[in-house]
């Protein structure tokens, strides 16, 4: 039986959980405060209550704080420095070629967000630096690698995005906020010597953790959202 009570809690549960859901985005700038191993912890911990298929529960994740977060950062960022071509990612995260609505989605939060740094079209170098702040992991203070079993199926790297998302919705619960980045990828096989991988380890995507630098310029871009009409279905 539903009493005032259990309503006024219920509505106050969803109320706090569409503020942490409508409060994540992607963080571009952190600051260099640390973040206590307990409080990782317990959000990859909450993270594991994601679903997946027969409970396989196939992630696994690499928390680099310190000099090991460091190191990862000054090779990876020295591989990329140098225009080193051997680098290439291990599997396909984009489509090799885009249409709409994608393609149009894709760069209007690309000009989104150089407009916000005042890169302008064609400022090549501009562009290429601030896709070198990936490697540096936007300053955050913690990078958390994400690795699956490359043996596993399709399936799998789904449930391991509901695992993702419920890292950055308990992060955000945290008062933290994250970035996910997918520009490891490219440089998969420095990670995966830094961090003694076996040859059956890929490595999904990597993540940026820590306090969101509010008064940088940058975190002020909120990406847009397709209206409900244009991928709701209702069927009756």
């Amino acid at each position: 039986m539903m009493t005032d009570k259990t309503v006024m809690d219920a509505d106050v549960v969803k109320d706090a959980v569409d503020a942490v859901m409508k409060g994540r985005k992607s963080v571009r700038a952190f600051l260099p405060r640390a973040v206590p191993q307990e409080m990782i912890a317990d959000i990859l911990q909450a993270a594991t209550r994601a679903p997946s298929g027969t409970n396989t529960q196939p992630w696994q994740v690499h928390v680099l704080t310190g000099k090991m977060r460091n190191q990862l950062v000054d090779e990876v960022c020295q591989a990329f420095d140098a225009n080193d071509t051997s680098h290439k990612p291990d599997y396909d995260y984009y489509a090799k070629e885009f249409f709409d609505p994608y393609l149009a989605r894709r760069r209007k939060v690309g000009w989104d967000l150089y407009g916000i740094l005042g890169i302008k079209k064609g400022e090549t170098e501009k562009i290429r630096a601030q896709h070198r702040r990936n490697y540096v992991l936007f300053d955050a203070p913690v990078a958390l690698m994400f690795v699956i079993d490359r043996r596993l199926a399709m399936g799998s790297w789904l449930d391991f995005g509901m695992f993702l998302q419920n890292v950055m919705l308990a992060a955000r619960a945290c008062g933290l906020d994250t970035c996910p980045q997918a520009a490891w990828i490219d440089y998969h096989r420095i990670v995966e010597k830094l961090l003694n991988l076996g040859e059956h380890d890929q490595l999904v995507c990597g993540m940026a953790l820590g306090y969101a630098d509010n008064a940088a310029l940058v975190n002020t871009l909120t990406t847009e959202r397709a209206a409900l009409e244009e991928f709701v279905h209702f069927h009756d």
